[in-house]
């Protein structure tokens, strides 16, 4: 263990107060958000939500197939049809550019149909590697809730499983405002227990090869040299206790645990969208949790001590995981910052309205904080690096 002052964990920052006129709505999310929200509630933020009742499912609406994009939709409705033919669409709950997702009936219940658009060999690999799961989750079940598979194809890339009661603990992938405590314990909790499970490890794969990673990291910038030098030796050391233990040391992760992909209701919490599940260093759920909590201190801080109650091993494993994770969403949200300023340059010149926020703005802070959260992480990397 390192002394508190390189744990991984900080001060509460001072909320942000919005001044007159400011628009207090958060931006659309880069990524993120599970297959479950609402028709036509996928961008209100900040408006309170009711828990919908296991029996008030019923679904309305249509589905429109004309326009541009409605071949896309055709394409997808048959390729549903041909491994569902009961299953009815009715609205489209989220569309991007490498899938689709359909809310309908089957039969008196309702269901998603996830349906792949962009079938580049990553996304084919992505999507069949979430179908494999949900089919071992009929062999093996998991600890916590999750959906019920109904049908898959993942040569045409299509998906049916059943839509779970629940809302979504968090909108976004980053809440500007921390979530409700009994959100995030719920949340965390769920997390906890499938990261305890024990599955055939022949079942479920390795998603991340951690040294390929931190190298290309290092190559793209994001990580400096030192940075290199001491994930390298933690993951030396890390493997090195394990062989001391005699084993491997892997943790059975969700490997996306957003709080977005987590469904709260009565019944219990629901975790979707699996497509980076299976085996790694232990503490992976954890630092994705922790780097999406930037506004919850309080709930950081349990997270890294539970993280770091195991052992140095655990400890260092979870620091690995975090300066990865944080990395890849500085990573997508530089891209996101980017394409905002493209757009704002294109944009037919005006004066700017009072108290309006640029576009873009909640981005550059999210990144902002994300690389101050980088740098905290660094120090406790370093700090790690010198108990071994």
């Amino acid at each position: 263990m390192y002394t508190a002052s390189s744990s991984v964990s900080a001060p509460p920052r001072p909320l942000r107060t919005p001044s007159p006129g400011q628009r207090t709505r958060e931006a659309t999310p880069v990524t993120g958000g599970g297959p479950y929200l609402e028709p036509g509630r996928q961008g209100l933020v900040g408006r309170p939500r009711r828990p919908v009742a296991p029996g008030a499912r019923a679904v309305s609406g249509r589905l429109d197939l004309s326009g541009p994009q409605g071949a896309q939709l055709r394409s997808a409705v048959a390729a549903v049809a041909r491994i569902c033919p009961e299953f009815s669409p009715v609205q489209v709950l989220r569309r991007s550019g490498r899938s689709v997702l359909l809310v309908g009936t089957t039969g008196r219940s309702t269901a998603v149909a996830k349906c792949l658009l962009d079938h580049s060999p990553a996304w084919v690999e992505r999507f069949q590697h979430e179908i494999a799961a949900y089919r071992a989750f009929v062999r093996h079940r998991p600890p916590v809730r999750v959906p019920r598979l109904i049908a898959a194809d993942p040569e045409s890339g299509a998906l049916v499983i059943e839509r779970m009661p629940g809302r979504v603990a968090a909108l976004q992938r980053h809440p500007m405002q921390a979530p409700p405590r009994a959100d995030i314990r719920a949340a965390l909790g769920a997390v906890c227990r499938l990261n305890q499970w024990q599955p055939p490890e022949d079942v479920f794969r390795r998603p991340l090869d951690y040294g390929a990673r931190i190298t290309r990291d290092h190559e793209l910038g994001l990580l400096t040299d030192r940075d290199l030098d001491d994930l390298q030796k933690l993951l030396h050391g890390i493997a090195h206790s394990a062989s001391r233990a005699g084993g491997e040391l892997w943790q059975f992760c969700h490997g996306d645990a957003l709080l977005s992909n987590v469904l709260l209701s009565p019944a219990g919490p629901v975790l979707v969208d699996w497509e980076h599940t299976g085996w790694y260093l232990p503490g992976y759920d954890l630092a994705t949790l922790w780097a999406v909590l930037g506004d919850a201190p309080l709930a950081r801080r349990q997270i890294s001590q539970l993280a770091q109650a195991p052992g140095p091993a655990a400890r260092d494993s979870f620091l690995v995981n975090l300066m990865l994770v944080l990395t890849r969403e500085i990573r997508t949200y530089e891209t996101a910052v980017q394409r905002s300023l493209r757009e704002s340059t294109a944009a037919a010149p005006g004066p700017a309205q009072p108290g309006a926020v640029p576009s873009g703005e909640e981005q550059r802070l999210l990144l902002r904080r994300l690389h101050d959260d980088c740098q905290l992480a660094r120090r406790a990397v370093r700090a790690a690096v010198g108990t071994r």
